[in-house]
């Protein structure tokens, strides 16, 4: 009983000190939420705002751009998918590839060849032990991205887009993510960013009903001002992706690290339960030897007196 009981203290000593690091965990992610969740706030009127600006370009010109003219007949499309660095995350990376994988089946159906860009070692972990190919990757910043990151992510893929699809180019830009939704809910999406959807413009509206839309004069043209905004509009939109997975990411991690610190004290009950019962075992064992043991020597003593 003794052994036993000493095996229920080392598990308990363990279990303690696991319950430590992911309860730190878990505030070390509650506190990098409400950080990412400002910068997604604060990043998320200017994306919106360029979308707008070059959203009436394509509409208020005749202008034929190739990066806001849909292809008669694309043949291939670059995806963009965002995971984490680091794991303990719950099922963050994992349902971000998951909507990536039925995007990239959906866009196999309908005829296109797929590049695939990632950002996370999670992803790149995935597709390079299946053997997949990828592009291009980009690691170390999920957890905290910057504009800089986006910038970096965004050259090729323009690159890509402006290059004819005989040279290796593709004809849309897709980007995977998980948005941030609440700090209980996030939600993996997949957003076409290039060529624009013309036709999601007024739905971006409605929530001013009644606004009167400027006038617009194009300076020193349509197509240069799309050669000039379509790079910052693609930066801004994956930078806010960037921000929107990494608040995501820290919720889900103080989320799993929250229901790994309540397992950990729930074992912690069960384990003191079983070694409280083992103790109480050695001691009424120990009790009945005593007993036995004066009993025989009461015994033996009155045996010697007869």
């Amino acid at each position: 009983m003794g052994a036993q009981l000493r095996v229920y203290k080392r598990r308990i000593k363990s279990v303690s000190a696991t319950k430590k690091i992911t309860k730190a965990m878990e505030m070390i992610a509650a506190s990098r939420i409400v950080k990412a969740q400002r910068q997604v706030a604060a990043s998320t009127p200017y994306a919106s705002e360029l979308t707008r600006a070059v959203t009436a370009v394509a509409t208020g010109s005749t202008t034929k751009h190739a990066l806001t003219t849909e292809a008669e007949n694309p043949v291939r499309a670059a995806v963009l998918l965002v995971t984490s660095d680091r794991g303990l995350a719950g099922g963050y990376s994992s349902n971000a590839i998951k909507a990536a994988e039925a995007l990239t089946e959906r866009l196999r159906a309908e005829g296109k060849d797929v590049v695939t860009y990632i950002v996370g070692r999670k992803g790149v972990a995935y597709y390079g032990f299946r053997e997949r190919p990828v592009k291009e990757s980009w690691t170390g910043f999920t957890d905290s991205p910057t504009y800089a990151d986006a910038k970096r992510i965004a050259g090729p893929l323009i690159e890509a887009v402006q290059q004819d699809t005989a040279e290796g180019g593709v004809d849309e830009l897709h980007i995977v993510f998980t948005e941030f939704v609440s700090m209980m809910t996030q939600t993996p999406v997949d957003n076409r960013l290039l060529p624009l959807s013309l036709e999601k413009a007024p739905a971006e509206q409605e929530g001013t009903p009644g606004r009167i839309l400027p006038l617009f004069d194009f300076e020193p043209s349509a197509e240069g001002v799309l050669d000039a905004l379509l790079p910052r509009y693609v930066e801004s939109r994956i930078y806010n992706a960037l921000l929107q997975a990494a608040a995501s990411e820290h919720a889900a991690r103080r989320r799993a690290m929250k229901s790994a610190t309540d397992n950990a004290e729930e074992l912690i009950k069960s384990l003191t339960r079983l070694a409280n019962a083992a103790r109480q075992a050695d001691i009424t064992q120990e009790i009945s030897e005593i007993v036995g043991g004066a009993s025989a020597l009461a015994d033996a003593t009155a045996g010697s007196d007869n």
